[in-house]
């Protein structure tokens, strides 16, 4: 499995950003990537300059936001979705955004729920629970 450093991520983010705004062809990867980038404009900053990307440290006592973070999220939630793992996630991330007007407003309700089940995990040193995660998305989901 492929397991990118921190450095990669930051590195790939920074390409996809600068291949988008030159209007130069992008990977698949990239593509989908730049995707979110495009819907995250107070992101542009920090993906233009790689080697301040490269030093930052994202503190949450901070404050800040960690953008490649938040966008890996965003491609971790789109291949959950293409694949449908956990089983019935692509189900629940359409009604979450067709409840919300949004697919990116669902992908940010579902990074809530994705990120405690991490959260969680690390906390008690067990694997992650799929089928809480699934529950919590499906209850945003249906909840009016």
């Amino acid at each position: 499995m492929f397991q990118p450093s921190q450095h990669d991520v930051r590195r790939f983010f920074c390409e996809a950003a600068s291949r988008q705004r030159e209007g130069l062809p992008l990977d698949p990867m990239q593509a989908q990537a730049a995707t979110w980038i495009v819907e995250h404009p107070v992101y542009a900053q920090e993906l233009a300059d790689l080697d301040a990307a490269l030093a930052a440290v994202y503190d949450v006592e901070e404050g800040r936001t960690n953008p490649f973070l938040h966008l890996s999220m965003h491609l971790s939630i789109g291949e959950q979705v293409a694949i449908d793992q956990p089983t019935g996630i692509r189900q629940a991330v359409q009604l979450l955004a067709a409840q919300r007007g949004s697919l990116h407003a669902a992908h940010h309700e579902v990074m809530e729920c994705l990120g405690r089940m991490i959260w969680e995990s690390q906390r008690s040193g067990r694997p992650p629970d799929g089928a809480a995660y699934l529950e919590a998305v499906r209850q945003r989901a249906t909840r009016r």
